[in-house]
């Protein structure tokens, strides 16, 4: 799991030829991206209100973005290694994962560490699959990318919602870009129409779909994920390609965040897939607002070298383990919290933190630590001992 799947660093051409420069690897993303994940982990903790609205009106977004921001135009013309490489990076992760948590979702029954007395802050809970049920459940995981254990899996709905997003921009790009090239008077702004027209596309089916209430019946969950998704990762691609225009400064960051601020206290919104339409008229701004908020947070901590700039580049390459094991690892925490309050020990089942007291005390940053923490040391120490396992290469020998 060394390569994060959305950081797939592209290569040289364009469409209309033109040539492009071979891109070095960016490690301001990489720091965005562990910015994100590391929110995300947050949000997931049961944080005040305050700090979960704010952040939720970005984070995942910056994830879609950045991943657009390594498209390349190459392959419009090779599309099937673009495809390749989605489903290796995303699909494979995804199926690996969900279907190693259906089969141990029993056995976290019998461990104690699922039950059917505590679940997620609404009440609802989780119960043992039945053999048919988990048959189902894998079909649904093969076929749908969906059918994963809610209560373990929470975040797997990223797996799908980049797959589509990112084929669907390569599609609707193509598709755009050849309609432009046909005409005399648009072929010499295609470069300009095709990505502007993408993200325009996505905004209107996104608002059709939030105001009438639409679902598209082959994805999981309605397709407002995906749909939105293609947007920023249309959104991300743009910032790349005039990157060299912006410029970092503290006062845009501050004007940044205030403007997502101001969102999350009025005009709430994420990428819940219930969106209505004026939560969809509410996301488009303050997440690309949070994005560049992000990035130039990321600018400034790359330029100073240390333990936190290493940290930040590894965890920001190293989002795929967070994403399948913070959960899992917030049981950790859970434990100590049962003991410092001295909880009934079935809490460990809540989902997917334990929600007494969490409004009143900072166990949410423990969470959030350990969350983060924990699969990332697995990951270290497990490719420690991979990499020491290794037999030396000839070269090594002779010296």
């Amino acid at each position: 799991m060394a390569e994060v799947p959305w950081l797939v660093c592209p290569s040289v051409s364009t469409i209309p030829v033109e040539r492009e420069a071979p891109m070095q690897r960016n490690t301001v993303i990489s720091i965005c991206k562990a910015l994100a994940i590391i929110l995300m982990v947050i949000g997931h903790a049961d944080a005040p209100d305050a700090i979960n609205l704010f952040l939720y009106e970005f984070h995942m977004p910056v994830f879609f973005i950045t991943a657009g921001y390594f498209f390349s135009l190459r392959y419009l013309t090779d599309e099937a290694t673009f495809v390749k490489k989605r489903f290796k990076g995303l699909y494979i992760p995804f199926l690996k994962w969900a279907v190693f948590f259906l089969i141990i979702h029993n056995w976290m029954f019998d461990l104690g560490i699922l039950n059917e007395q505590y679940g997620n802050w609404t009440g609802g809970v989780t119960h043992p699959y039945s053999w048919h049920q988990m048959q189902q459940n894998l079909w649904n995981m093969v076929t749908a990318m969906g059918g994963y254990d809610q209560f373990l899996c929470g975040a797997f709905w990223f797996f799908r919602g980049l797959l589509v997003a990112s084929i669907a921009y390569l599609i609707i790009y193509k598709g755009i870009d050849s309609l432009a090239g046909r005409s005399p008077r648009l072929s010499p702004y295609r470069e300009l129409i095709a990505p502007i027209g993408v993200c325009v596309l996505m905004l209107l089916l996104a608002a059709w779909k939030t105001s009438e209430g639409l679902r598209i019946i082959t994805l999981i969950q309605g397709g407002y994920r995906e749909i939105m998704g293609t947007f920023f990762f249309g959104v991300g691609f743009l910032f790349h390609k005039w990157e060299h225009h912006y410029s970092v400064s503290w006062w845009i960051t501050i004007v940044f965040a205030a403007i997502v601020f101001l969102f999350s206290q009025y005009l709430t919104a994420n990428m819940n897939w219930r969106s209505s339409f004026t939560q969809f008229l509410s996301l488009p701004l303050p997440a690309i607002c949070g994005f560049l908020m992000t990035y130039n947070i990321a600018t400034y901590l790359n330029r100073h070298e240390g333990w936190v700039k290493r940290f930040l580049i590894f965890c920001g390459d190293n989002t795929l383990p967070i994403f399948v094991f913070h959960i899992i690892s917030y049981k950790l925490v859970s434990l100590i919290k049962i003991w410092y309050y001295d909880l009934d020990i079935a809490q460990i089942g809540c989902h997917m933190v334990i929600h007494d007291h969490a409004k009143d005390d900072l166990f949410w940053v423990l969470y959030t630590i350990v969350g983060v923490g924990v699969p990332l040391a697995w990951t270290w120490c497990y490719r420690r001992l991979t990499t020491s396992q290794q037999p030396p290469s000839s070269a090594s020998a002779d010296r």
